[in-house]
């Protein structure tokens, strides 16, 4: 029996905006390259820094609705005026080549991702508290105070599904929360089945005694 190539684990990662999630997934893949990370199609405008293809497809908002109206999105959500959207042929291609992907989305994507991938790892990241989010929203130094004051209330309603989630990782002290992260990946790659389909000649010969 030789070992063979199982289809890689997905990962369903969300927070508030605010609470780190982005800079802990890049500490994660610096960490783990073997982890992947699915790009999102997004209607939004452009960030300083952000690269296409990169951080996001950024398109048209025609271009995304013809694409909802084609069924090619795993999941899709409108937050704050703009839409997001995971296409669905890019997940799976990237799983059936036994590459483990996150999908960096938001609690409404997640429902929607665990109806097509009911096992799917999610993962729900918290702040310590309001006022380091607050803090930590502010020193964007890219939004006003009336949009801060929104995205703040907007933050209290998405943490309300955190008890959706497998996992919750409260993002107080950084190193610790990216060792929490790598944890749940390390543990879902040692689970029985995983273990033994990439290592069933070495089991076989040990069960034989050779």
């Amino acid at each position: 029996m030789e070992s063979k190539t199982l289809p890689g684990q997905l990962y369903i990662l969300s927070a508030p905006s605010g609470a780190g999630k982005t800079s802990l997934l890049k500490a994660l893949r610096d960490r783990d390259g073997a982890l992947r990370v699915s790009v999102s199609h997004t209607t939004r405008p452009m960030r300083p820094g952000e690269r296409d293809g990169v951080h996001y497809h950024f398109i048209e908002r025609e271009t995304f609705l013809r694409l909802v109206g084609e069924g090619a999105f795993l999941e899709h959500a409108e937050v704050f005026g703009n839409y997001y959207g995971t296409t669905e042929a890019e997940v799976r291609a990237r799983l059936e080549g036994g590459h483990d992907t996150v999908l960096e989305i938001d609690w409404q994507g997640a429902q929607q991702v665990r109806k097509r991938f009911p096992d799917a790892v999610s993962i729900f990241i918290l702040p310590p508290g309001p006022e380091a989010l607050r803090e930590r929203l502010s020193a964007r130094g890219q939004d006003n105070e009336e949009t801060i004051r929104q995205r703040m209330s907007q933050a209290v309603s998405e943490m309300s599904h955190y008890a959706e989630f497998d996992y919750l990782i409260i993002n107080e002290d950084f190193d610790t929360a990216v060792g929490e992260l790598a944890a749940i990946v390390t543990a879902q790659r040692l689970r029985l089945f995983r273990q033994a389909g990439r290592n069933a000649e070495r089991i076989q010969d040990l069960l034989q005694g050779v």
